[in-house]
């Protein structure tokens, strides 16, 4: 299993790498939506993303609508977020959102929302 991690934090990026490594994912990383997007262009196919809401150049909102009018309709995405309300909930889950996770998170939430994406076994 492929996972490419997208957000401007290098820490929030570490941080989710060593977890999803834990549960057998190779990982690759970008700092934004649109070099998240570049290295979904150039492949090879990753089978989930996770997404931050909120990032220069191309925020994790327009990276999902872009993703999904791509066609890369059989990954998984993933939203990571610390946008709580669920105007912000509803708009990631219409813009292709398959989960969403509040940060600050830990292991134990990860997977919950993985096991619900059907990626891994809890």
């Amino acid at each position: 299993m492929r996972a490419l991690i997208v957000d401007d934090s290098r820490f929030v990026r570490g941080l989710l790498r060593g977890m999803l490594q834990g549960m057998g994912f190779e990982c690759d990383e970008a700092g934004d939506g649109q070099a998240g997007l570049e290295k979904m262009r150039a492949g090879p196919e990753f089978d989930l993303v996770l997404v931050d809401w909120n990032m220069p150049v191309m925020n994790g909102l327009e990276m999902l609508q872009g993703l999904r009018a791509e066609g890369f309709d059989g990954v998984k995405a993933m939203m990571v977020t610390t946008e709580a309300e669920n105007e912000f909930i509803l708009r990631a889950l219409d813009a292709g959102a398959d989960e969403y996770l509040m940060k600050p998170f830990d292991e134990e939430g990860l997977t919950e929302k993985l096991a619900l994406m059907d990626l891994v076994e809890v």
